[in-house]
């Protein structure tokens, strides 16, 4: 796929999240590319707020209700929900708390694509995995969204995984198209497309190589700026993937605390690791990337949550 379709379907992407999103509705992307690729100085390390909308997960929040929850969130200041309890509700019943609410889900995920995995031997796995897909692109369309985030499955499965969920993806493509729902792919610690056992310096080219496989404009990465630090220089990835990226999750990660205590005990707040935010900033410039930014830590009470948003913004926006 092209760079320049790449960069409409994004553009595309982050209007649609603008033109509902009750906050951020005055000062969504352009669709024009010429336009927006204006507003990123060559020498600019920092991304201006109005090029990024905050969202934090679902789960993240408290509350009695979705509607309780939902507004939790918009209270806060973000501009948007990251949609991942799919599992627990029908089409119609989001539908009517974001109307309720007015505030945006631009995207939906469901955990369960960790047991029931595309890359699964099994027929019958394989198939739920399909069908749990097509859910969150039902719910994330009747909300209002623009896509869903799916974890491909996990190298455990054999070799053969691989290729049996780009089988099973495809047959997705068209409700897709259909829904308007792009399938975009995360970066996690599932065996995949890296080695876990390997060096700090691995290339995402695998990664990039498996989203151009599918010669789809529907399909595209859900980046996490956090979950491949121990592996990768992130800024290079970021340049690397280019407009493949369509979202983006932050985390922190301490290489320091994950050498001393192992490597899963890394993750820890947005700004309190030893990412590099300042070559992030850069690097997103550089790709000219506009759009949704997810917030993936621990969540808790309102104080909590705008702690989280600071700290995505302190990250993003330097």
């Amino acid at each position: 796929m092209s760079t320049s379709r790449r960069h409409f379907l994004n553009g595309l992407a982050a209007i649609s999240a603008a033109s509902c999103a009750r906050q951020a509705a005055s000062r969504g992307p352009s669709s024009d590319y010429e336009r927006q690729a204006a507003m990123f100085p060559e020498d600019n390390t920092g991304l201006s707020e109005r090029k990024l909308y905050f969202s934090c997960k679902y789960r993240m929040t408290r509350g009695n209700s979705l509607e309780e929850r939902l507004e939790i969130a918009r209270k806060v200041g973000f501009d948007g929900v990251d949609f991942d309890d799919a599992a627990s509700v029908t089409p119609e019943q989001l539908q009517k708390a974001v109307n309720t609410t007015g505030v945006f889900v631009h995207n939906v995920i469901n955990h369960a694509h960790w047991k029931q995995r595309l890359t699964s031997s099994d027929q019958e796995d394989r198939s739920t995995a399909v069908a749990n897909v097509k859910h969150c692109m039902e719910v994330s369309h009747a909300a209002g969204g623009s896509a869903v985030l799916i974890v491909i499955g996990k190298v455990d499965d054999g070799p053969r995984g691989i290729e049996l969920a780009r089988t099973e993806i495809r047959t997705l493509l068209p409700l897709a198209a259909k829904l308007g729902q792009r399938i975009l792919f995360e970066n996690v610690w599932n065996g995949m497309f890296y080695d876990p056992n390997g060096p700090r310096d691995q290339s995402v080219q695998p990664f990039a190589d498996y989203i151009d496989s599918f010669e789809s404009p529907w399909i595209g990465a859900y980046f996490d700026l956090g979950n491949h630090a121990r592996f990768a220089n992130i800024a290079t990835w970021i340049r690397d993937l280019g407009t493949r990226i369509v979202k983006l999750d932050i985390k922190g990660y301490s290489n320091e605390k994950a050498d001393k205590e192992g490597v899963r005990k890394g993750f820890v707040d947005i700004t309190d690791g030893d990412i590099d935010w300042k070559s992030v900033r850069k690097a997103l410039s550089d790709i000219r990337f506009t759009g949704w930014v997810a917030a993936e830590v621990g969540g808790g009470d309102a104080e909590r949550l705008k702690r989280v948003l600071q700290q995505m913004k302190h990250a993003l926006l330097g």
